[in-house]
This record gives C-alpha cells, sequence and structure tokens, in this order.
C-alpha cells in the first residue's frame, strides 16, 4: 500500500513539472500559454480516472472538463461572428481588463452584434431623454414640401389670396339684379361698389351700366334718377367711358325688345344719354359716332332726344333734373302745390285715372294725408254740390285701389277737425257742410264709424231765424 501511494505521488509529480514545461517553454505560443490543458492531458486524464481515484480527485476533474468546454464555446462564438470588433485604439471592442472573462459591459452603448466599427450609437447623442450631443447647436432647416407633415399655414409669411372665378354672362343677371333692387331702396352708391369689387365681373363689367339702366325703365323716376347717380359715381373708377358707351350701345341695339314691357323705352334712354353726358359719364362725341349710321327707327328717336335736350340752353333746361326730384327729396311746399294742381285738374276733367297717375307719380305715400286734406278743404270753400260729388268720387276710387291707406284717410279728416274753428272764420258754414260730408263718405264706407262720430259739432245751439217760433236748426 505504501509503495502504491510512493508511485502515485511521482506520477502526479511528473505531471506538474510536464505542464509547467509547456506552459513556459522557450518558442511556445500565447495560446500553449493560456490553454494549459491539451489533448494529450485528455489522454492522460481519462487513464487516470479509469485508476483508482478519490470522490474529491473525481469531482475536481469534472470541474475542470467543465471549464474548458465553456472556454471552447466562447471561442467558437467568436470565430464564427461576421467581423471582429475593433476600437480605434486596436483594442478588442468589449475587453474591458477590469471586467471579468466573457462579462459584456450592459451600460455600454456600443453594438453586440458584432457589426460596425465598434462606435457608440449616434455619436453618443442617441438613447431615451437625449436630445443630442453635447455642445451639438442644430441649425434651421428648410421644410421640404413633400414632407407628410407639412403645413403652409406655418411657414413663416404666408400670403393668401382669395381667387374669385369670373362670372359668366348668366350668372351675371342673377347676381346684379338683386344689388340694384336693393340700392333702389336705401340709395346708396358706396355700398354698391363695394359689392361690386366683390364679385369678378372681368369681360362682362359694362353690362351692369346696361342692366341697371333696364331695370330702372320698367320703374319710377325716381328710381331713373338714382341709376343716373349710380353711373356718374362708378363713371372713372370702377367704369370707363369706353365701357359706359358699349353699354349704351348694347341699349340701343335692344330697344325692339325694351319697347314690349316699356313703351317710352327710346324717350328715357336718350334721357339718360344726354344725362349721361353731361355728367361726363359718356364722351361729348358719343351722339357723333351715330349720325348717318343708325337703321332701327326706334335708336334714331332715342338718339334725337338726346340731342334735343343737349341742344338746349343750360339756364333754361337743366339736366340734372330731367327724372325730376325723387319724392322723398322734395320740399312740403313744392309737394303741397302739386296735389293742389292734381284737385283743381281733376275737378275740370273729372278723369279719376289721371288723377291716380298724377298722385302715384308723386311717389310719395306717407304724405296722402295731404290730399285728403286739401279735397275736404275744397269741398268745404266750394259753393255747390258738384265739388262735394266730384271729391267723394276720388276719395272712393283711391280708398278701394288702396292707393290711400285708412292711417292717411284717418289722419288727413283729423287734421281738418283740428282746424275746423279756424276755417270757420272764413267759410261760416263749415260746421254744417262738414257734417254733411262725413256723413256722406260714411254711407260710401270711404271712412269708418269711429272718424264719423269724432267730427266736432256746433260749439252752441243756433235757431235758424227769429221768426221761427223758437225752434231748433235741425
Amino acid at each position: 500500500m505504501c509503495c502504491f501511494v510512493v508511485m502515485s505521488f511521482k506520477k502526479k509529480k511528473e505531471k506538474q513539472e510536464t505542464t509547467s514545461y509547456r506552459r513556459f517553454a522557450p518558442g511556445g505560443t500565447v495560446a500553449e500559454a493560456n490553454h494549459p490543458y491539451s489533448d494529450d492531458d485528455d489522454s492522460l486524464n481519462e487513464a487516470e480516472v479509469n485508476g483508482n481515484w478519490t470522490p474529491q480527485e473525481k469531482a475536481l476533474h469534472e470541474a475542470r472538463l467543465k471549464a474548458k468546454a465553456k472556454r471552447r464555446l466562447r471561442k467558437s462564438s467568436s470565430r464564427n461572428s461576421t467581423s471582429e470588433s475593433f476600437s480605434e485604439s486596436g483594442e478588442v471592442a468589449g475587453g474591458d481588463p477590469h471586467s471579468p472573462k466573457g462579462k459584456v459591459n450592459t451600460n455600454d452603448r456600443k453594438s453586440r452584434t458584432g457589426k460596425g466599427r465598434g462606435l457608440p450609437k449616434k455619436g453618443g447623442a442617441g438613447g431615451k431623454g437625449v436630445w443630442g450631443a453635447a455642445g451639438m447647436v442644430y441649425e434651421d432647416e428648410e421644410p421640404d414640401i413633400h414632407d407628410p407633415n407639412y403645413d403652409e399655414s406655418y411657414q413663416g409669411d404666408t400670403v393668401y389670396e382669395t381667387v374669385v372665378p369670373e362670372i359668366d354672362e348668366k350668372e351675371l343677371e342673377k347676381m346684379v339684379n338683386p344689388i340694384v333692387q336693393e340700392y333702389f331702396e336705401h340709395g346708396d352708391t358706396k355700398e354698391v361698389q363695394m359689392l361690386l369689387k366683390e364679385l369678378n365681373l372681368g369681360q362682362h363689367k359694362y353690362e351692369f351700366s346696361s342692366l341697371a339702366v333696364s331695370l330702372s325703365l320698367e320703374g319710377k323716376a325716381s328710381h331713373r334718377e338714382l341709376t343716373s347717380r349710380l353711373l356718374s359715381d362708378l363713371s372713372g373708377k370702377m367704369l370707363s367711358q369706353s365701357e359706359m358707351g358699349r353699354a349704351f350701345d348694347k341699349m340701343l341695339k335692344e330697344l325692339p325688345d325694351l319697347i314690349l314691357d316699356t313703351p317710352d323705352a327710346p324717350q328715357m334712354l336718350g334721357q339718360f344719354i344726354a344725362r349721361a353726358i353731361a355728367d361726363h359719364v359718356l364722351p361729348m362725341s358719343f351722339l357723333d359716332c351715330y349720325k348717318g349710321k343708325v337703321d332701327c327707327e326706334h335708336a334714331r328717336v332715342a338718339l334725337d332726344r338726346a340731342a334735343v335736350l343737349l341742344s338746349m340752353k343750360r339756364e333754361m333746361v337743366r339736366l340734372d333734373n330731367v327724372w325730376g326730384v325723387g319724392g322723398g327729396l322734395r320740399p312740403v311746399k313744392h309737394l303741397i302745390k302739386e296735389m293742389n294742381l292734381l284737385l283743381k285738374e281733376y275737378l275740370i276733367s273729372g278723369d279719376v285715372s289721371e288723377a291716380e297717375h298724377c298722385l302715384r307719380d308723386l311717389e310719395v305715400p306717407h304724405f296722402h294725408h295731404e290730399l285728403v286734406y286739401e279735397a275736404v278743404v275744397m269741398v268745404l270753400e266750394s259753393k255747390g254740390d258738384t265739388a262735394t260729388s266730384m271729391m267723394m268720387k276720388l276719395l272712393q276710387s283711391f280708398w278701394k285701389t288702396g292707393l290711400i291707406t285708412v292711417d292717411q284717410m284717418n289722419r288727413g279728416f283729423q287734421r281738418v277737425y283740428d282746424e275746423l274753428p279756424e276755417i270757420s272764420l272764413d267759410v261760416p258754414h263749415a260746421h254744417s257742410i262738414m257734417e254733411t260730408f262725413v256723413d256722406l263718405c260714411y254711407q260710401e264706407s270711404v271712412i269708418t264709424k269711429q272718424l264719423r262720430d269724432a267730427c266736432p259739432s256746433r260749439g252752441r245751439k243756433r235757431f235758424v231765424s227769429e221768426g221761427d217760433g223758437g225752434m231748433i236748426k235741425t
């Protein structure tokens, strides 16, 4: 037994000497020094394992084999990688001398796939919560139009321009008619200019003048006066003289159609031309361009009418009042004079339709109570029953046609009631005549019962005469 232990000890000692000799033999490679266990050791170890080893020796030997297998596995994985990662200094990437063997630093921002040059991602400027490398200054970048997040409204000084499509000839009349009709109500030329600027009339700009004149021919005299003022204000600002001339030339060609709706269209158009030349809307040579070149009879009538008005002396005829003065613009004294003249002509002619036409031409529906007042006063101042019956007929006609409203009728009679004491100074029998006329109007349903009952009676009872035996006049 002692011999076996001595021989075993000698074998172990020889084995250690052989191992140390291989590890530090001259001319040996680094790999041999780093891997002291070679294939010869395997055969030797197998031989020794087959011998009689103690359990401690067997456990130690198995641990060494496992460590060797792990080292071989790491070595084979590094060799199979696509390329070795080296740093700029030539050292192996990830080879930290202070770190344990085979352990990778998890906090190092370097590629672990074995690809790349071993530099940190994005130059050390990447990662969560990192805005860039230290000391980096970002410059303004020009926005890319093809960027899906590109928005023109946030690109600095963006200029927006509203593009209005040009109106064609069919839509022009639909757009212009409401503007002109509204202008006839308010009479503000600046409002019309503002509305026209919002429309892109384009080449059809001159047609606005012709449409406005056509609409005024179908309206009242006040509408024609407003149209002449509108053309004067638009001239030079939105419409030139050539465009105005083009518009009136179109009107002259359309006269045969305009006569169907307005029989007096040639005379009115001639007045428009004369007023436009006087307001410098049309050139003075406008009429000279048509001498001997007009075949249409209606156009010749219009041009002759304009030539006659322009040939008159300015002191005698002012073309500014060629359409008269609008109803609301006329002074009250002038309106009263016109209504008195209307009633006097009616008492002479007895033509109710002509009186109605004249009253409509005055265009003062808010002042019709003056006509009622003047008519009743004429009845009180007249002699005989002729004026009473004729005025009764006139008021009844105006009442039935709705030309004079209930309010205007009541207001006119009430004014006579209030001034009856003063009227009776000139007309002693004014009260009795008034009572008779009021009863007659009530019977013909011209006034209401309340208005009839409001008629003032005599201030005191009067006898017919002293010899009537005390009878009271009925």
